[in-house]
């Protein structure tokens, strides 16, 4: 059960004569799974920015009112998970930075690795930080570049930053949709009534009724003004697409290098299948992010699917704090069986990972619980040994159970009757693509770029909190 959190999502849009506030809402509103703690939108029209955010859900934070004061032709937007800097307001993206001609809004998906360093160096060269977030780091460096336009600020930026970075941007008279060089978190491109949008998944761009064009390369700059589009290039280091979006956090209807996501998870549960066969009854996935996986492995290993659990898809999406009563219910928070279809029956569970191993265990003993007979857990991700520094919100390393303890260990702690992880080669047969194409870090320890084992996501809030 990935404890993972998902990120961030952005957008941005340029299509005069749309209501592009309230198609971003739209956009953001597709993308809310990849962020749930704050939302915002800022609009340009040629003279001015504008910029409206708040912390919570997109469906909360905007209204009919506030969306009627976001107007312009261009716009971009965030969902933030925070991975940089603690979940305040302070931190709530778009952040709009500079003054007069040099005023610019940046909107952030990723995580800078030296980003305490840039910061330090800014602060050093006088500029004055309002947030604890690595996103106004990457801004102030673009500010802080040698005189030119826009694209040679950016490209001098890029040159400074380690880590990951999907961006949009705006000025007041055009979007920029930017890409790091190692392409760790995706971005895509497309078109809309003679206008332009850019998002971090397809799924964004269906539901407002854009074509998909292509993805943003990795390293490349796309600015779009009045004279239409245009495509700048910086070198790529090394493609290193993260393997969660395959495995977990994009939206299954969505296309990432040219694939769509829930085949490429059914073809992660039918390799589990062949991996890891078992005599059982019945197959399920834990919902929703495994509920491919588990029909491919169904599908694979000629044994019925069924749901088994029905998720509630609204927990952890309240500010309301449960009491003691309640939050000892832990899982069934999220999760309720139902016991006329599980009792006595042997099953697969195929779920996307295990983190922690701290909410596995409950999994297995709510399913025991409703009377199934035997669980035998399927893994679609490798052991994950090491964390993530490139945008994921992603426990230490002495906190991943897979980096102490061996798959027999984990298979007794979480109290399942057998336990089979998917191998890296099956992985990778699975989503099809060449290996050195994504970011595996997690599992094998081999980062894009060098970093800190031990590295603290509030490193930078510290860093800040000392400056104030």
């Amino acid at each position: 059960m990935l404890n993972l959190h998902e990120k961030c999502g952005v957008f941005g849009i340029y299509c005069p004569g749309e209501d592009v506030a309230r198609l971003t809402f739209f956009a953001l509103f597709a993308l809310q799974h990849r962020g749930q703690e704050s939302a915002g939108i800022a609009t340009a029209d040629g003279k001015r920015i504008q910029l409206y955010g708040d912390m919570g859900l997109v469906s909360q934070v905007f209204d009919e009112g506030a969306l009627s004061h976001l107007t312009g032709h261009i716009a971009i937007g965030h969902n933030r998970y925070s991975t940089t800097g603690s979940s305040r307001s302070i931190n709530i993206q778009p952040i709009v930075l500079g003054s007069g001609d040099d005023t610019l809004a940046i909107a952030h998906n990723g995580n800078i690795v030296n980003a305490s360093h840039l910061y330090k160096e800014l602060c050093d060269r006088g500029f004055t930080f309002h947030t604890s977030s690595d996103t106004e780091v990457i801004g102030a460096l673009i500010l802080s570049a040698p005189a030119g336009d826009w694209v040679g600020r950016i490209k001098y930026a890029m040159r400074r930053l380690q880590g990951a970075y999907s961006l949009t941007l705006l000025t007041k008279d055009a979007l920029y949709a930017i890409r790091d060089p190692w392409g760790v978190r995706p971005l895509c491109f497309g078109s809309l009534n003679g206008g332009w949008v850019a998002a971090s998944e397809s799924c964004a761009l269906d539901h407002i009724g854009a074509t998909l064009i292509r993805e943003v390369e990795p390293g490349e700059i796309i600015r779009i003004d009045q004279n239409g589009t245009e495509s700048f290039r910086e070198p790529i280091r090394r493609r290193a697409l993260c393997i969660f979006e395959f495995i977990y956090f994009a939206r299954p209807d969505s296309i990432i290098n040219g694939q769509l996501i829930y085949p490429t998870r059914q073809a992660m549960g039918a390799r589990l299948a062949i991996e890891h066969p078992v005599d059982v009854d019945v197959v399920m996935g834990v919902p929703d992010s495994a509920t491919a996986a588990g029909l491919g492995y169904a599908q694979q290993s000629g044994k019925p699917f069924s749901e088994g659990l029905l998720k509630n898809r609204y927990v952890g999406r309240t500010f309301i704090a449960p009491d003691q009563r309640i939050r000892d219910l832990g899982v069934k928070l999220k999760f309720n069986p139902l016991p006329q279809l599980l009792k006595g029956q042997r099953m697969v569970v195929v779920d996307d990972s295990i983190v922690r191993g701290t909410t596995t265990p409950k999994v297995v003993n709510l399913l025991r619980r409703a009377g199934v007979k035997e669980v035998h857990m399927r893994i679609c991700a490798p052991p994950i040994r090491y964390p993530c520094f490139f945008g994921v919100d992603m426990a230490t390393r002495r906190e991943l159970i897979a980096a102490h303890k061996s798959v027999e260990e984990i298979r007794k702690f979480i109290g399942a009757d057998s336990l089979g992880y998917m191998s890296l080669d099956g992985l990778m047969q699975s989503v099809k693509l060449p290996r050195d194409t994504f970011c595996t870090a997690c599992f094998t320890g081999d980062y894009p770029v060098p970093v800190q084992l031990e590295m603290d996501k509030l490193a930078l809030e510290n860093a800040f909190t000392e400056r104030s």
